[in-house]
């Protein structure tokens, strides 16, 4: 039973004979801040209490729920359905995913039992199956795992793209004007049918009857209609000036808020992303969205003005004739209905394969120099091509659906038309009506079918919008696991002083820091060495918050880092990466990326700092010399200081170097090592380092193997100990001795020949 207040609450609230049969801690509040809940599942319902507010609330068990769990990069989202809508929603960090796990399989055998009408019995099945993939316990007589099904999500609806109007809301004046527009440039393009009626019944009839035609009455007419078609061009060209200048708008809000949105993102999700997958979101995906708000929405809505107001029109003057206009209605309706599904789905898989094809792209063109050095030409080429042969036939698929859909459409449209002249003719023909006013129908009922032709076309825009936008949303709904504080905490000035309790961590279910202790002085510069996968590089990328630790807490300065904002505790760090990354621009703007309105004098000083001066001014412009994308043009150790030049500009109180002299030469390092060794004066730094030789001045070294500290210590002190560190630099000693005298062999062998 859990412990503590919220124990006791749960025990009071229980029945006399109702046993728990799984409890998850939410730590979690709606907009992903920490706080202490409670969900617990018994024989009769679920329990829930709420992490911020305290308020419990119950849901008895029915056959028709479900629990879904989704896992967004350690957060999990649990969410109770019934048939037709959704009861309530949890968000819980995945440190309790034996607990999640636990409350979910409970949950559909409990579910399960009340389908057979069976009392719940606390023990295992004697035989029971579980999932190859999740291990799950599988629901007996079934290989379907409901823990994989869960996982699947929702199809897209074209409902959807009403998500839209929270970009739209800022233009609503706009939109309102736009809207008016409309009405008024249709109620234009009306008037000329109209004007036919008498144009026939009192002047060209007459005319054939023996009368003269009067000129004035001709004029009066022509230039009415030649007065509506100018007023329609008119109204036409501001409603869509009006319209596409705020849908621009729009699309340009969704692609910076999905950036903006994108970068506020915790690491782990970009593991997870493919790079061309999430550029085509951004790229094409809103492109198509701009598209559809601009032209089809807008042709949409006149489409609809038009069929509405032709309508009234039409049963005003005859509503028999207006009836039988009605007749291909319904099976248009129905032809709809049944291919909009269809383009949907096919619309979704377009989607996801065209975003390989550019996953191809986005792999192969940066990495294009491995590429030809190993002589993959072809290879990456025919990767591209069964990546396009995939993106054909999806579309193949598609298209035999929408070419099939279009013209049957057009055909009923046509037998309509048909119709209504035959039944126009016998009303003529008894007299029901004049030809002026058949004639005006006619007119009208061209009209009416071109813009029901037009609204069948629009079908397959709108699902191929809808495929975008879920795609968009799938963005903007997905939170980062490093949630902001409610209330963060400011220091008005960091020490560096650096305290792991406890800490914890895992990725998913497997655990990578186990119950780490670690207090790291201000000024103390740390060592961290170990085998590769002994966890140096996740506890900096806690120590980061990159992630948040599983359990446990670090600690700047006695404040848990979880309680500052993000950006205030992350600028006091200076990172340089074992990979270095430079982006496209000058060498002086890559030194000030992170202190953008840097001096000249001090982006010098920091070159200086980081033994990058000099070669600089080898460049040809110097500090204005362009940098090629991914730092193409200058070594790896010209790309390193330079990287280092940039977290030093910051002056960070913490400098982490994560194996920060792997990618240079000795000679490169001895200049790099040189200005550390001024750098880590009054400053706390944690350098984890290939080479162990390099950290030999650390304060103190501290040794990890499979995510746990064996060994702290200085290097001497170490050594003197004869425990992992001594073997760890030992194995490193007869590697470098056994390299050498493989190149004095290599020499000697070619100073002979």
């Amino acid at each position: 039973m859990f412990a503590g207040p919220l124990g006791d609450e749960l025990r009071a609230r229980l029945a006399p004979q109702e046993n728990v049969l799984a409890i998850v801690p939410v730590d979690l509040s709606a907009d992903l801040r920490f706080g202490h809940g409670l969900l617990a599942l018994t024989q009769e319902r679920l329990l829930a209490c709420d992490p911020v507010d305290r308020q419990w609330r119950e849901w008895p068990l029915a056959v028709d729920q479900s629990l879904r769990l989704q896992d967004h990069g350690g957060v999990g989202k649990l969410e109770l359905h019934d048939h037709d809508r959704r009861l309530g929603l949890w968000h819980i960090t995945l440190t309790h995913q034996t607990s999640i796990m636990l409350l979910t399989q409970q949950f559909d055998r409990q579910r399960e039992r009340m389908a057979r009408g069976q009392d719940y019995v606390d023990q295992e099945d004697e035989e029971t199956a579980h999932c190859p993939v999740c291990h799950t316990v599988l629901p007996p007589d079934t290989e379907e795992c409901p823990a994989c099904a869960r996982q699947q999500g929702p199809q897209t609806s074209t409902w959807v793209l009403l998500r839209l109007w929270r970009f739209a809301k800022p233009y609503k004046n706009q939109l309102l004007l736009g809207f008016l527009l409309t009405l008024a440039t249709t109620a234009a393009q009306l008037v000329a049918p109209y004007l036919t009626i008498p144009l026939m019944d009192k002047i060209l009839i007459p005319f054939q009857n023996g009368e003269k035609i009067d000129p004035g009455l001709v004029t009066f007419y022509l230039g009415a209609l030649l007065g509506s078609a100018l007023l329609a061009w008119a109204l036409g060209w501001a409603r869509t000036f009006v319209l596409a200048k705020v849908s621009e708008r729009i699309g340009a809000n969704l692609r910076t808020t999905t950036y903006n949105h994108l970068l506020n993102l915790s690491v782990d999700f970009y593991g997870s992303k493919r790079t061309g997958d999430l550029m085509a979101r951004i790229g094409a995906e809103t492109d198509r969205i701009n598209l559809f708000l601009s032209l089809n929405a807008l042709d949409f809505a006149t489409d609809v003005l038009m069929i509405v107001m032709t309508s009234v029109i039409l049963f005003s003057i005859n509503p028999w004739l207006a009836l039988v206009t009605l007749v291909p209605l319904p099976f248009i309706a129905w032809m709809i209905h049944i291919v909009r599904d269809r383009l949907r789905t096919g619309f979704e898989k377009i989607d996801r394969v065209w975003s390989e094809v550019t996953n191809v792209l986005a792999d192969t063109i940066p990495g294009i120099r491995v590429v030809k050095a190993f002589a993959q030409e072809k290879r990456e080429a025919d990767r591209f091509a069964d990546a396009n042969q995939v993106n054909l036939q999806a579309n193949d698929k598609v298209n035999k659906t929408w070419s099939l859909f279009t013209p049957t459409v057009t055909l009923l449209t046509e037998i309509g038309l048909l119709i209504v002249w035959g039944f126009g003719i016998y009303l003529v023909a008894h007299e029901k009506i004049t030809v002026g006013i058949l004639t005006a129908f006619i007119a009208y009922i061209g009209r009416f079918y071109t813009r029901l032709d037009s609204m069948s076309r629009i079908v397959s825009v709108t699902q191929k919008a809808a495929a975008g936008a879920k795609r968009i949303f799938d963005i903007l709904d997905h939170v980062s696991n490093v949630p902001e504080p409610i209330n963060p905490v400011k220091l008005p000035r960091t020490t560096g002083a650096i305290s792991m309790e406890d800490v914890s961590f895992r990725y998913g279910s497997r655990a990578v820091i186990k119950h780490l202790q670690l207090q790291i002085r201000p000024g103390e510069m740390i060592g961290l060495v170990g085998h590769s996968g002994s966890g140096k590089s996740t506890l900096v990328n806690l120590i980061c918050r990159f992630y948040d630790v599983s359990e446990g807490s670090i600690q700047l300065d006695g404040v848990d880092v979880r309680r500052m904002s993000v950006s205030d505790y992350r600028s006091n760090i200076g990172l340089v990466l074992q990979e270095p990354f430079l982006f496209f621009g000058t060498i002086a703007e890559n030194i000030a990326y992170g202190k953008p309105g840097a001096t000249r004098e001090e982006v010098v000083a920091a070159a200086r700092a980081a033994h990058a001066h000099e070669f600089i001014l080898r460049l040809p412009h110097g500090y204005d010399s362009l940098v090629g994308e991914r730092g193409q043009g200058l070594s790896g150790g010209e790309r390193q200081r330079i990287s280092i030049a940039r977290a030093l500009l910051i002056d960070p109180r913490i400098l982490i170097l994560d194996e920060a002299t792997s990618a240079v030469d000795t000679e490169t390092e001895k200049e790099i090592q040189r200005a550390l060794d001024n750098l880590v004066q009054g400053r706390t730094t944690i350098a984890i380092a290939h080479r162990l030789s390099t950290l030999r001045k650390a304060d103190r070294l501290v040794v990890m193997d499979r995510g746990e500290i064996v060994e702290v210590g200085p290097h001497d002190e170490l050594m003197a100990r004869k425990g992992h560190y001594w073997r760890l630099y030992e194995a490193q000693a007869r590697r470098a001795e056994e390299d050498a005298q493989a190149a004095g062999l290599t020499l000697q062998m070619t100073t002979e020949e």
